[in-house]
């Protein structure tokens, strides 16, 4: 891409979302940035104000039209000139974030995604109202030259866009398309340019990784990538997350085993445990198969770390079924889950389903559930207190104590390693000892 004239042109940027969405944001960033803008530090005092939003579930729409709804107050009080919603509620709504987002002047798609910059130019020399969408294509991103906006020593890699699953629920095939996945070569490329601005650990994300290179007719298609990114010089750490149950096979547990720089640890989303609730989402596990599935991971590897997700509250879900979901999470153990309430989303078979369950019991469901792996992570975490951790220091107070994450604890969703007097700098290792511990927290001191 050429580099063009600065010019004294502000913009504003609001990154919401998922990690995908991250990727996208710094990569937006760049663009702008190498067309000469200059990025606002205010985006409420900016020419133009970019809102790259999420629009999977209800509260994330309702984040991001927050958002934009601040973003257009600015300007009716001439503070901003111009705003342009992106990202995935721009590519699900189209023209109807016109009507519910009075004052928008560009909506722009994903399809549009690098066309950033041209697309600023045209709305702040023009009037008219623009929707720039595209039904999704097969054509696969290329993220490379990103703006980073999260720590130089961290960052994610996107294997693959879209999805070929149908879940019941989701809204995801309609947003982001197709499953396709990128070529080996650009997955490596990409890896090397991020490990060269500074990043030892590699977060591979997208829509599922374990189906990485099915469309590219590779067998074992990740099993495959994970130890040509293993031969990257300067990285030192590869975590997986979006790992379909289905996905995890014995070529892939085995490669992890191989990789000494691959984490053992996995982000593997089950959604529910009882057989009725899974199969009226159309997932295709079943109780005993994720049973199965968990116990030769731990088999295989000890000391694998398990993050999961959850959905309770499902048209259908009973009592029981709820009580499925309980029992095997105590069974399971994991380490870490994240769980949401079921939003009827427009457009999803599911929320035409007939028997949806009150809002009020879906809540109580969650608060039940939330309170169980409460006690069972809080446990997890004493027996850890007298283990010798390594930790990836991500910032440090003035005053000494770091804060950081052992091999168990992703960015931004985990809990974190707080280490007394650490002396190591962000992007930085930290031995220590676990002595103690703060809820989800570990505390550490430092060897």
């Amino acid at each position: 891409m050429a580099r063009r004239r600065r010019t004294d042109v502000t913009v504003g940027f609001i990154a919401l979302g998922c990690p995908k969405n991250v990727v996208d944001s710094e990569r937006m960033l760049a663009h702008l940035v190498e067309a000469g803008f200059l990025i606002a530090a205010d985006p409420s005092q900016a020419d133009a104000v970019i809102i790259n939003t999420c629009g999977f579930i209800e509260p994330a729409k309702a984040e991001s039209l927050d958002a934009v709804a601040q973003a257009v107050a600015d300007k009716r009080e001439g503070r901003v000139r111009k705003v342009i919603v992106a990202g995935c509620l721009s590519q699900r709504l189209g023209e109807q974030l016109l009507e519910e987002a009075d004052g928008v002047d560009a909506v722009v798609g994903l399809e549009h995604r690098d066309d950033i910059a041209r697309i600023v130019r045209q709305t702040l020399s023009g009037g008219t109202l623009t929707v720039y969408r595209d039904q999704s294509s097969r054509a696969v991103a290329d993220d490379r030259v990103r703006l980073r906006i999260g720590p130089a020593h961290s960052a994610y890699i996107r294997i693959s866009e879209g999805c070929d699953h149908r879940c019941s629920f989701c809204t995801i095939p309609a947003i982001r398309g197709p499953f396709r996945s990128k070529p080996v070569e650009l997955v490596l490329e990409e890896a090397r340019e991020l490990v060269s601005s500074g990043a030892v650990e590699l977060n591979v994300i997208g829509q599922d990784t374990t189906i990485y290179g099915r469309d590219l007719k590779m067998a074992a298609g990740l099993a495959h990538l994970l130890p040509e990114l293993q031969k990257i010089a300067g990285l030192a750490w590869i975590r997986l997350l979006y790992a379909y149950p289905k996905g995890i096979t014995e070529e892939l547990v085995d490669a992890i085993v191989r990789c000494d720089k691959v984490l053992h640890y996995l982000d593997i989303p089950i959604q529910h445990a009882a057989d009725k609730v899974l199969c009226a989402m159309r997932r295709p596990d079943t109780q005993a198969g994720l049973k199965a599935m968990i116990d030769r991971l731990r088999a295989a590897i000890p000391d694998v770390v398990l993050r999961t997700t959850v959905i309770v509250g499902f048209p259908g879900e009973t009592d029981a079924d709820f009580a499925e979901l309980l029992d095997f999470v105590r069974w399971a153990q994991f380490d870490a889950l994240g769980a949401f309430t079921f939003f009827p989303e427009k457009g999803t078979p599911a929320a035409g389903f007939p028997d949806q369950v009150p809002d009020d019991v879906k809540q109580d469901r969650l608060d039940a559930l939330m309170l169980a792996q409460q006690e069972i992570a809080f446990a997890k975490n004493r027996a850890r207190v007298g283990e010798r951790v390594t930790c990836l220091i991500d910032s440090v107070e003035p005053q000494g104590v770091g804060y950081g994450r052992f091999y168990g604890q992703a960015p931004d969703i985990d809990g974190v390693c707080i280490v007394t007097n650490c002396t190591a700098a962000p992007g930085g290792w930290a031995q220590g000892t676990v002595v103690g511990t703060r809820d989800y927290d570990l505390l550490i001191e430092q060897i």
